[in-house]
């Protein structure tokens, strides 16, 4: 009975069903080996001599498969049909082998499946083969590269960039993406232009619209209408003149449906349809193909075996009838630069069961089922069929002309069941229905408007198009898209707003370190055709430690050089390539890196140990001026001038309004000689910094505010307003050292809360600290784990809604309602925390029943003179 593994208990459950009591099998939870994170893990001295170690959660699971190899001498390794598939099993292998739980005789296969369905099972079974060794040393290759760039260039950002957390081969490039379409939107300048719309009607009482494209006997141009004069002049010669149509021309068109999904264009439309984010649809996939549900989701393939297009073929006919099937099948062949996991496109394993037949539970995963299944259908069904119509109307004089366009679908072919959603919306005059009109009939004029634009820049990315892009430059490959864009989200370098992706500071000074320093390393030609290098390895054509000695020859070299530079060089390197962004041109033509408070010093940039950047002067410590880092525009714009504001005097000290790099405070006095700090406040965010006035800062600055001491033991207790919001502090003094906190409702809480109140809310504190031990109640239960079981709960906490999982706690983000959170996300959520904090996530132990109490035999009678037998 031979030994069957797969990685995850969800696919071995499936699995184990098809295959029935003949075999074992089992899971392995993913890699069970890898790279310890530490410094020499490879060793490019040794001929890049790679160090790897069991993790701890993988040690009970290798131990399970060599205990069932115990009994049953056969191992079937069947992981995912791709390179990071064959990497487990290659590792798999070699642990076994290490342990000496494979012996001589043993006999070791491998066999892969495209879909988890008992046919490609049972075929993939009487197909094995050997570890496809190429294939590792592709992923052996693209492992050590991943962690020479990961280990030796991080430490050089470390101590070079203060406040940088670490950079990757492929996220950094990814990044790079990022950053330069945001500094592409701040220097773009909109132009402005106009145009001419009229609204006019047709002998049958019917409207037309019509945009001017002939003025003055001249094609018109984009740009030819600069301003509302010369708009406005356009209008008139419109209104000035009678209209009649002088040509109506139809010409029939046609439009394909789109190829199947493969790994790319799956996340991108998802995106699109569903605001899913590349990790989410690659999670709720990973769901439908191990439930058997569709083909395996990591492809760059996207043509369909045979047999689906004959099942794709019939579906259409039954459903929509013989003329919705095209004469031949269709064929698409791959545009990707390259596709060396090409395996069969993504699409249902039936493609007779529906969406609603499929009976999927998980709203996520039924949404991307059928998005799956109607791709699949349409890419199979016949063209659609459109009559595009084109009327030119115009003057008699031929000094005005404006064109009216429309279409009308004459077959709707594919479009019945599916089309394509679009990155970013635009107005297609063509798509709407045009009147009829005959040659030679006079047009009325209900009105003729004059409408101004502006160029507009390029949109940033979503997950969607920058994925598209990565796939046009060939960086990354669809393993690693989800992961790659996660990344750089994970270390801050990168926020989403509104589902577009927005560089922070930290990422814009890390791509301009990299793009200085390390710019080979940072390019989309040279990524590129690295990842070319590694996909002749996995076709066997190349020597993966040839490649890893090209790479790290010059690698080497240039991180020598970029440690010669002193982080003040580093810093002034970054100032002249990002000033464009942070010091601008003024207006009035004044050095823009001029100090605005001394007049002496040179603004730079700095960073601080938490990783944020700032504005400087050069003067300080004499002149202390700070900005945040960025464009000085909004810090002038509050009204708060460099130097600070004075509100007035208190107790004969000024009292003074400032804008620092972690935002505005007031200040009681001014620095002493010693450059001592003189009493401050932050202002609350919830507050306006310019309304603040002397009062108010007065009362900011006498913060904490003595409420008395307590009845009970005499301890003060304060009010104050805290990182988190307003609080009161039970605690012997202004120090603040231990004690009791409890939160305040609202700001005005802190100067008009008394005693009574106070008491109320710190017995209230101590009594739920007496709770800690007791279970929360959840909010709401989403059923089990579906990979590694125990349930999934949301809970009601401090700083808002969470979901937990065993010991695994993620908060709710606020673009999802509660009600709304479906066990997907959450499992989604799980994962991304469990990632972030570099926990795994393992099946929750059986609890132990407890051990079945001895039955005391009954005590036989001794003989008195007979020593009695020592009872066990």
């Amino acid at each position: 009975m031979p030994v069957v593994v797969v990685e995850s208990p969800a696919k071995a459950k499936t699995i184990n069903k098809y295959l029935g009591s003949d075999y074992t099998v089992l899971a392995s939870y993913g890699h069970v080996r890898d790279l310890p994170p530490k410094d020499g893990s490879v060793d490019p001295d040794q001929d890049f001599e790679m160090l790897w170690e069991v993790a701890s959660d993988s040690k009970k699971h290798i131990k399970a498969i060599a205990d069932a190899l115990k009994d049953d001498n056969a191992l079937i390794l069947a992981t995912d049909p791709d390179r990071e598939g064959e990497a487990i099993s290659w590792h798999l292998e070699e642990a076994l082998r290490k342990r000496k739980s494979i012996k001589k005789d043993t006999p070791v296969s491998r066999v892969v499946f495209n879909a988890i369905t008992k046919s490609a099972v049972t075929e993939a079974m009487k197909n094995p083969r050997q570890v496809d060794q190429p294939l590792v040393d592709a992923y052996l290759a693209r492992r050590a590269l991943d962690y020479l760039v990961g280990f030796k260039l991080s430490p050089v950002l470390w101590r070079r960039l203060p406040g940088a957390k670490s950079a990757g081969r492929v996220q950094s490039v990814t990044l790079r993406i990022i950053v330069e379409r945001e500094m592409e939107i701040e220097a773009f300048n909109n132009r402005e232009y106009w145009s001419v719309k009229a609204q006019l009607q047709t002998p049958r009482n019917q409207v037309v619209e019509a945009r001017l494209t002939v003025l003055a006997g001249k094609k018109l141009d984009k740009f030819d209408l600069e301003n509302a004069t010369q708009a406005e002049m356009a209008q008139q010669a419109v209104l000035s003149r009678d209209l009649v149509v002088k040509s109506v021309e139809a010409k029939p068109a046609t439009r394909n449906p789109s190829a199947p999904f493969m790994t790319s264009t799956l996340q991108q439309e998802a995106s699109r349809k569903f605001g899913f984010g590349a990790r989410m649809t690659m999670n709720a996939a990973q769901r439908l193909y191990e439930a058997g549900l569709i083909t395996y989701m990591r492809t760059d393939g996207i043509d369909m075996a045979p047999e689906a297009v004959s099942a794709a073929r019939d579906a259409i006919k039954d459903k929509y009838g013989a003329n919705y099937v095209p004469d031949k099948p269709r064929i698409y062949k791959n545009k990707a630069k390259n596709a060396q996991e090409a395996h069969e496109c993504v699409r249902p394993t039936d493609l007779a069961k529906s969406t609603e037949d499929a009976k999927i539970a998980d709203p996520d995963q039924r949404k991307l089922y059928d998005l799956i299944y109607k791709r699949t259908i349409a890419s199979q069904m016949e063209a659609a069929r459109l009559e595009r119509t084109t009327a030119d109307i115009g003057s008699a004089d031929g000094q005005v002309e404006l064109r009216a366009t429309g279409q009308v679908v004459m077959f709707d072919g594919f479009l019945r069941v599916y089309e394509e959603g679009r990155d970013d919306e635009v107005v297609d005059d063509d798509d709407k229905r045009l009147a009829q009109m005959n040659e030679g009939e006079t047009m009325a004029k209900d009105s003729v408007t004059p409408e101004q634009h502006f160029t507009q820049p390029p949109p940033r990315y979503t997950e969607a198009t920058l994925v598209k892009r990565m796939e046009e430059l060939g960086i990354g490959r669809p393993s690693t898209y989800a992961s790659i864009v996660t990344t750089i989200q994970d270390r801050e370098y990168v926020r989403k707003d509104k589902n577009r992706l927005i560089p922070e500071d930290k990422g814009r000074l890390v791509t301009a370190f990299l793009t200085n320093y390390f710019r080979k390393y940072v390019g989309y030609d040279y990524t590129a055709s690295l990842e070319e290098d590694l996909d002749h390895v996995s076709a066997g054509n190349a020597d993966y430690k040839k490649v890893l000695e090209s790479f790290w020859r010059d690698f080497k070299v240039t991180i020598d050089e970029a440690m010669d530079n002193s982080i003040t060089e580093v810093l002034e390197k970054i100032n002249e390539v990002l000033a464009p962004h942070i010091f601008p041109p003024n207006e009035d033509g004044t050095d823009p890196r001029l100090c605005p408070n001394c007049g002496e010093g040179r603004l730079s940039m700095r960073t601080a140990r938490s990783g944020g950047a700032f504005i400087g002067c050069s003067n300080y410590p004499n002149c202390r001026y700070t900005r945040a880092f960025g464009p000085p525009g909004e810090d002038d714009a509050a009204g708060i001038p460099p130097e600070g504001k004075l509100l007035g005097e208190d107790q004969g000290d000024k009292i003074w309004v400032h804008k620092g790099r972690f935002g505005p405070y007031v200040q009681r006095g001014d620095v002493t000689e010693d450059n001592k700090k003189p009493p401050r406040q932050s202002i609350p965010k919830e507050w306006v910094p310019e309304e603040v006035d002397l009062e108010t800062a007065v009362k900011l600055l006498d913060l904490p505010r003595l409420i008395g001491p307590h009845p009970e033991d005499g301890v003060n207790v304060w009010a104050n307003i805290g990182r988190y919001g307003p609080y009161l502090k039970h605690a012997e003094s202004t120090s603040f050292k231990g004690g009791t906190n409890a939160n305040l409702e609202g700001l005005d809480e802190v100067w008009e809360v008394g005693m009574n109140r106070a008491v109320q809310l710190l017995a209230e504190k101590v009594a739920s600290r007496g709770n800690r031990g007791k279970a929360a109640v959840p909010v709401r239960e989403l059923g089990e784990h579906p990979d590694v079981g125990g349930p999934v709960n949301v809970f009601d906490g401090k700083y808002g809604p969470y979901v937990k999982w065993d010991k695994i706690n993620a908060t709710i983000p606020d673009t999802i309602e509660v009600a709304d959170l479906t066990l997907s996300q959450a499992v989604t959520l799980i994962e991304e925390r469990a990632a972030k904090s570099g926990k795994k996530i393992a099946p929750k132990k059986a609890a132990k029943k407890p051990a079945a109490k001895k039955k005391t035999a009954a005590k036989k009678p001794v003989a008195k003179k007979k020593t009695a037998v020592k009872e066990d």
